[in-house]
């Protein structure tokens, strides 16, 4: 039988798996508390980095449906599970890991769906979503102002056609 506070955690993990866009696995072997600390921050406020005992995750994540992480529990494990933006937690610990090489990215999930360490820090080249929307709206206003720059165009275009014909029409009249 369980002992409650193993229970108590695994339920824990659970809910943070599940309320969770998304978790990424790190190896932290050799980072000071002060270096998790900077971590911590780094990652911004959607994001909670916690050390976890692997048993227990592994537990807890196939309990929150999410089977694919097996492998990646070994070693000093911690994870971050990431509320917010993805990207942003992506890139604090894409820069963390180039300052700090102890910190090994293994793997992780977004949405369901699992991610290698690749994949991550590719996530990580992302713009962030604020930015990405930016450029989407732009996009779709210079679209906007091209469309009715034709729109324009056309009634001038067929003005100045009749008006040629007109012109023609009197030179030919007046030729006669």
């Amino acid at each position: 039988m369980a002992r409650p506070d193993k229970a108590a955690a695994v339920a824990e993990l659970t809910e943070q798996f599940r309320s969770s866009n998304a978790a990424v696995l790190t190896e932290y072997r050799g980072l000071t508390v002060a270096q998790l600390k900077t971590l911590r921050r780094s990652l911004g406020e959607n994001a909670q980095y916690a050390v976890v005992k692997n048993t227990l995750t592994k537990i807890a994540a196939n309990e929150a449906g999410i089977s694919t992480l097996d492998d990646l529990f070994n070693g000093p494990t911690a994870v971050a599970f990431v509320t917010g933006d993805p990207v942003e937690s992506a890139k604090g610990l894409r820069d963390f890991a180039k300052d700090n090489p102890n910190l090994v990215i293994k793997g992780g999930v977004l949405d369901g769906k699992a991610l290698s360490a690749d994949e991550i820090k590719k996530l990580a080249d992302l713009e962030s979503r604020e930015v990405l929307l930016a450029k989407l709206a732009g996009a779709l206003k210079g679209k906007q102002t091209q469309a009715a720059q034709v729109f324009q165009a056309l009634p001038s275009k067929l003005v100045r056609t009749v008006d040629a014909l007109r012109a023609k029409q009197d030179e030919q009249g007046g030729a006669e």
